[in-house]
């Protein structure tokens, strides 16, 4: 998708995006959807959602004197400018407490992935935070359990992994009342290059020594023996030791690994990016900066 572009003319108020940006916004994202998609509020908000991170990700950080909002704000500002959702303003709070509890039954699906030893697993860690999990998302509207575990392992970390999923090896947890899916995609080597395909989304990729995310537990929320903060991990932990109890790895364990998690993607900082594009200019002949410029690989 283009990102939107805002007018010469267009004046920025205490940060607030100007109306031109919102009905650019709105136009895209709510409007020009399928008549099904606006027949409840539930996916009226998934729309409001999809603008708020295209607002975030593109028009904020190409315009630094826009305001950056929480998916509140945003849904507020959104219905308060756009013509088809301004009668729904005076029920807002509520529309919006309802979505917040939509969101928590939402099935969530995802991967985890197996080295060749089936020592150490990957996992990812957000954009804003410190917790570490397994990558894994909301499903879609009609989307196979499968297909959605596909989809986002391939959004945050870049890998598909579609030759290593086999329909029936997955593990289930439920979390109240969402049920979390996870596919285990086991034999993949260590040297892959990964890399998230959203932005502002995942902050770092690792493998992790299994043996370091215990003890295992139901908590949603806990710490590996090593301190390492960890979200949705713990309660397949168990289920997980069974799985590869039974099943043998394609290399045999190696104990000269890593104590230590080893990471395998990191965004790249501002000044590393320039160290790296004026080392690129003083090359003769010059090569081409495709992800280096982007992503630091470690």
């Amino acid at each position: 998708m283009a990102g939107i572009h805002q007018p010469a003319n267009a004046s920025v108020k205490n940060g607030l995006p100007p109306q031109e940006l919102l009905d650019d916004l709105c136009s895209r994202f709510v409007l020009n959807v399928p008549r099904e998609d606006l027949q409840s509020f539930e996916r009226i908000l998934f729309l409001v959602e999809y603008a708020h991170w295209f607002y975030e990700d593109n028009s904020v950080e190409n315009n630094p004197s826009l305001k950056s909002f929480n998916l509140k704000e945003f849904t507020s500002l959104l219905f308060n400018s756009c013509d088809v959702l301004k009668p729904y303003v005076p029920h807002i709070d509520d529309i919006f407490k309802d979505f917040t509890s939509y969101k928590l039954r939402v099935p969530v699906t995802g991967g985890i992935i197996l080295d060749e030893t089936f020592e150490r697993c990957l996992l990812v860690k957000g954009w804003k935070g410190s917790s570490w999990s397994f990558p894994r998302g909301k499903k879609s509207k009609d989307e196979e359990d499968h297909a959605c575990a596909i989809r986002e392992v391939l959004e945050e970390t870049g890998f598909d992994v579609t030759p290593f999923l086999i329909e029936d090896d997955f593990l289930e947890v439920m979390f109240g009342q969402q049920r979390v899916r996870l596919y285990i995609i086991a034999g993949v080597k260590t040297d892959i290059p990964f890399a998230p395909l959203t932005k502002k989304e995942i902050s770092e990729i690792a493998w992790h020594r299994l043996d370091d995310l215990l003890p295992a537990s139901d908590d949603v929320i806990s710490h590996g023996i090593t301190g390492l903060k960890l979200y949705m991990v713990a309660p397949f932990l168990n289920s997980l030791r069974s799985w590869i109890l039974n099943h043998q790895p394609p290399v045999n364990p190696n104990f000269d690994m890593h104590v230590k998690g080893v990471t395998m993607w990191k965004p790249l900082s501002c000044r590393l990016w320039k160290v790296l594009l004026l080392l690129e200019f003083q090359q003769k002949p010059r090569t081409p900066l495709v992800q280096t410029i982007m992503y630091r690989l470690v």
